[in-house]
């Protein structure tokens, strides 16, 4: 796989959001091995972006590292400071479930009642209207009338 590409504007940015993060893969003095590997591709499909840390004190090794794993995980080099690699991934999107038995959430309705006084401006009141409710034209909330089943008697007479 190729490491994806980035104009210095966007490398910019994704160096400036990866200020404040703290490392999250921590390479040992084994160096790159399969588990590091997994490691980060996990954290990149978590996060999208990560800062590795290395702890090898030979510079080249860091850089030949931070090469290593943009290439194999298909990630963009954002940064290379010290012994601290930043890497970053588009995140996956991810699936939702959908539920068939989910039945409609609350909505918050407003309600223009008018004064009893003449000329008073009308009232505005914010009701809130569950699932299984109705809102009736004077503003009150009732209960949805559940369907009502038909008798044999009448549905053998219709």
């Amino acid at each position: 796989m190729a490491q994806i590409q980035l104009t210095p504007a966007q490398r910019k940015d994704h160096r400036a959001d990866a200020h404040h993060l703290n490392a999250v893969v921590m390479i040992g003095s084994d160096g790159l091995t399969a588990a590091v590997k997994k490691e980060t591709d996990a954290a990149l499909n978590a996060h999208g972006l990560i800062k590795v840390r290395v702890q090898s004190d030979d510079r080249a090794g860091r850089e030949e590292i931070f090469q290593a794993l943009a290439d194999e995980l298909n990630a963009a080099p954002i940064q290379h400071i010290g012994k601290l690699l930043v890497l970053w991934r588009p995140m996956p999107p991810k699936e939702k479930k959908v539920n068939e038995d989910r039945m409609p959430g609350p909505r918050d309705v407003k309600v223009l009642k008018n004064s009893s006084r003449y000329g008073q401006r009308p009232e505005v009141k914010t009701l809130r209207v569950l699932g299984n409710q109705r809102l009736t034209p004077g503003g009150t909330v009732k209960r949805a009338k559940k369907p009502q089943l038909k008798s044999a008697k009448k549905s053998a007479q219709g």
